[in-house]
């Protein structure tokens, strides 16, 4: 999609600058749209690309970096230039090329009247259904010299993030400073403001925080989970000791985190002395040597407090050991004192016993002696590390004063140096400056006039391509005006020609001589009828060409306008063709709905469509043959996003994969009733037809999907309606739409009783608004629930003419079944006095089974 930021010159007087603008490429007219915001409903207004032409100005020298270097001019036939620009002179270029290409394929792949009337879509944009094969366009044949001459033209580049459709959620560009008013374009944004509170529009709003800093989540080690599990212990101890003493305790922690996490203050120190490192004194770069000396030490102290720490922890466990030991010693003692009074007629083997834990008790004095050792030693230990600390405390301070001193020498050195380099350079900087100036400024003027050349072939390219393209597309309009005008000049020398012959059979039917003699007009009556005959039956090229057919053999659906069997009844078909080929011609409503609908998907070309009232009777009115194609599809979304949420990618060709590899009970049905489905459209007249294996496809699917019903006679035309606007997958959700959605159940099995319910509810609408009528009917015994029960079964198909049944199509998809039942009353209604005339069942019955054929006009 070609979209994104670019600025628009416009205002007047001390009010006009560039205004910074999201423009949107529409493919269907080749407008170029462009609105206030990515998320605005309305244009502000729209750029004819079709019968544009585009340049730009190569900047002066040295401009490069200047506001006007990504501008560039898109003039309008009328003589309107709008100045747009781009962020960058790359997307600039990449607008500029995309422009151009989507003005060459609009103009190369569209007649010249479909383009002025504004009311077919380009090729790209058909429908998808089997009806988009009967529209290829007037495809004009490519140039194969301009196409290379284009190719080797063409400026390979690549566009930046503001333009594409990632770019709706970048910031727009920074305007120039300019005041941004516009009395005119009050409405327009208040119209704006209101579409945007409209309901889903705040679906995809999302929050987002953005933090100066990045945080880092640190997984504790599990020393520090032992650590604050035994805080947490203490805390519960405290706070039961602390109960009724404080009423003010929290009941949950503040930043409860393990100590070995937080950041000791000697880190923070450090961590600022590295941030302000960039800003020391060159005093302070000299001293280097120094400080990393200073620093060893430091280290070499730090290290040493902390084996202090540790043989302090260690004496402490040591300490608690030997008060252990000194219990258990007392502890025996006491034991073998009464032992010795309780045992004098104890046997051997106890005795023995007791010798034993006396013997493990002399062991344990004798650790205990040792331990006491090892602790002596360790105090010297600690008192012979304390006289190092001291020392080498005494020695950092004598380096220190020895470091001041050497800075002190430093600075009074540099300042001599620093003397002596301005006497030397104030000598020679007179010769070298001069020469230095003129060398950079050769230099600067050779870049500058290699950036110059560059940019003006890049802009003689693209203007050499302008031309070449604007040519030919001028020729191609010559050749179609000057095709036209051959045309038109031989029409116009055959309708004289067929005029003259016709006042001659006039004047002889006015006055006719009654004479065996044959008069010359006899000769002129006899070549009529036989350039009549020749007319309907002849198939010379060039009679065909010009040969005006006011009755095609096909409509647009596809469907056939003439039957060939009946002499009568082709009569009688040719007279409705003509009638409604003559209710298009006379009335200019197509045209209107047409421009109604353009508006309309032009305002949702920075949204999706949602239900509104709007779109409803935009609907109502007939969507255009050239969108039904998507609205449908869009539709059928609507009502089956449900069922497709649920479901797996792929759905729809596995259900096809598996009701053509197993037995399937209603295969054999399907294939019965293919044939009968549409037999007047020429998509399944055949069974070599496209559309008879869609339409296969799509029953053998769904019957598998409800094997409850399987298949019913009714769903096969249904499908066929689908699939003349959709491909195989949407019709099949087509059909679950108005199987599984729209209608009751039970309305497409066996019994069909859904259908039968539907025909009691109708016989009293009918009773309720068409009084009259029902009494007709009940006055004569007529069951026109016979003829109603197909209108229902399969939704008007082969019951109304096509304008109509399409229309009804639209409206049905978009709101559901209640239109069956409106649109059943108004054709009872429409004919409601012819009806009444008919005084007989048998005559009434007979009027009943063609009478909706006869209803020409859809509104």
């Amino acid at each position: 999609k070609l979209c994104g930021y670019l600025q628009k010159l416009s205002g007047k007087g001390p009010l006009r600058g560039f205004r910074s603008r999201w423009f949107v490429f529409d493919p269907r007219r080749c407008y170029l749209y462009y609105f206030k915001g990515p998320q605005e409903a309305l244009p502000l207004g729209y750029l004819d690309i079709a019968s544009a032409c585009f340049s730009y100005h190569q900047p002066e020298a040295g401009a490069a970096a200047g506001d006007e270097a990504a501008a560039f001019e898109v003039h309008s036939p009328n003589g309107a230039v709008a100045v747009l620009k781009a962020a960058t002179r790359q997307d600039m270029t990449y607008w500029l090329q995309e422009l151009q290409q989507k003005r060459w394929e609009y103009c190369n792949n569209l007649d010249a009247a479909k383009r002025d009337s504004r009311t077919s879509p380009t090729p790209s944009d058909f429908s998808k259904g089997l009806v988009a094969k009967d529209n290829p366009g007037s495809i004009l044949s490519q140039n194969a010299s301009a196409e290379r001459a284009r190719n080797i033209l063409a400026v390979e580049t690549c566009p930046t993030d503001l333009v594409g459709e990632q770019a709706a959620s970048q910031p727009a560009p920074v305007q120039p400073s300019a005041i941004n008013f516009s009395l005119k374009q009050w409405s327009t944004e208040i119209k704006n403001s209101m579409s945007s509170l409209r309901k889903g529009n705040n679906e995809n709003r999302k929050s987002i925080f953005y933090t100066t800093e990045e945080w880092e989540l640190l997984d504790p080690t599990p020393k520090d989970l032992e650590d604050s599990m035994a805080l947490e212990e203490k805390r519960k101890h405290l706070a039961e000791g602390s109960k009724g003493l404080t009423s003010s305790a929290f009941p949950f922690e503040f930043g409860r985190i393990p100590h070995k996490t937080r950041r000791p203050l000697k880190d923070m120190i450090g961590s600022s002395k590295n941030r302000n490192s960039s800003d020391s004194s060159p005093t302070e770069w000299y001293a280097g040597n120094g400080n990393k000396l200073v620093s060893e030490l430091q280290l070499k102290y730090q290290s040493q407090q902390e084996e202090l720490e540790k043989l302090k922890k260690d004496l402490l466990s040591q300490k608690e050991l030997v008060r252990l030991l000194q219990q258990t010693v007392r502890s025996s003692q006491y034991d073998k004192y009464f032992a010795s009074r309780l045992c004098e007629g104890v046997p051997k083997d106890k005795l023995e016993l007791l010798h034993q834990k006396d013997d493990q008790i002399l062991g344990l004095n004798n650790q205990l002696e040792k331990l006491n050792l090892e602790k002596d030693s360790l105090q010297q230990e600690v008192k012979n590390l304390k006289c190092k600390v001291g020392e080498l405390n005494e020695r950092l301070g004598m380096l220190m004063e020895t470091i001041q001193a050497k800075d002190e020498v430093i600075m009074k050195l540099s300042r001599q140096l620093s003397e002596c380099e301005d006497i030397t350079s104030s000598q020679s900087g007179a010769v070298n400056s001069s020469v230095a100036a003129c060398t950079n400024k050769e230099l600067q003027e050779l870049d500058r006039l290699k950036d110059n050349l560059q940019g003006y072939k890049t802009q003689n390219k693209f203007l050499n391509k302008e031309i070449l393209e604007l040519a030919a597309l001028r020729r191609n309009a010559e050749a179609r005006e000057r095709e036209w005008q051959a045309k038109y000049t031989s029409l116009e020398a055959k309708l004289c020609q067929i005029e003259s012959k016709y006042l001659i059979l006039l004047q002889e039917m006015k006055t006719p001589v009654c004479s065996e003699e044959q008069s010359p007009a006899r000769e002129v009556i006899t070549q009529l009828l036989e350039d009549a005959l020749k007319a309907e039956t002849s198939e010379q090229p060039e009679q065909a060409f010009f040969k005006p057919h006011l009755v095609s053999e096909y409509d647009i659906y596809g469907f056939q306008t003439v039957p060939e069997d009946d002499e009568e009844e082709k009569l009688v078909a040719k007279s409705r063709a003509l009638d409604l080929k003559s209710l298009s011609l006379s009335e200019n409503r197509e045209i209107s709905t047409g421009v109604k609908w353009e508006n309309y998907l032009a305002s949702t070309m920075n949204r999706d469509m949602i239900r509104c009232v709007e779109l409803k009777n935009l609907i109502r009115s007939g969507i255009p043959h050239e969108h039904r194609s998507k609205m449908w599809k869009w539709c059928v979304n609507l009502h089956v996003k449900k069922f497709k949420d649920t479901t797996m990618p792929g759905y729809f060709q596995t259900l096809l994969q598996n009701a053509l590899e197993k037995q399937n009970p209603a295969s054999k049905q399907i294939e019965l009733d293919l044939l009968r489905t549409l037999p007047n459209n020429k998509h399944y007249s055949s069974p070599t037809s496209e559309g008879i294996q869609k339409l296969r496809n799509v029953l053998l699917a769904f019957s598998w999907r409800n094997p409850d019903i399987g298949y019913c006679q009714g769903l096969n035309r249904l499908v066929a309606i689908a699939l003349l606007y959709l491909e195989q997958e949407d019709a099949f959700w087509c059909l679950v739409t108005i199987v599984e959605v729209f209608m009751p159940r039970d309305y497409y099995t066996k019994t069909l009783l859904g259908s039968q319910v539907d025909q009691r509810v109708f016989k009293d609408l009918m009773s309720e608004k068409l009084p009259r009528l029902h009494a007709h009917f009940e006055q004569y015994k007529v069951d026109y629930t016979l003829i109603t029960f197909n209108w229902f079964l399969v939704v008007f198909v082969d019951s109304v003419v096509s304008d109509i049944l399409f229309k009804i199509w639209d409206s049905f998809l978009y709101e559901g079944p209640k239109v069956i039942f409106r649109f059943a009353l108004a054709l009872f209604k429409y004919k409601e006095e012819e009806i009444l005339k008919l005084q007989d069942s048998m005559s009434i019955f007979k009027y009943l089974r063609y009478f909706t054929r006869t209803i020409l006009d859809a509104r």
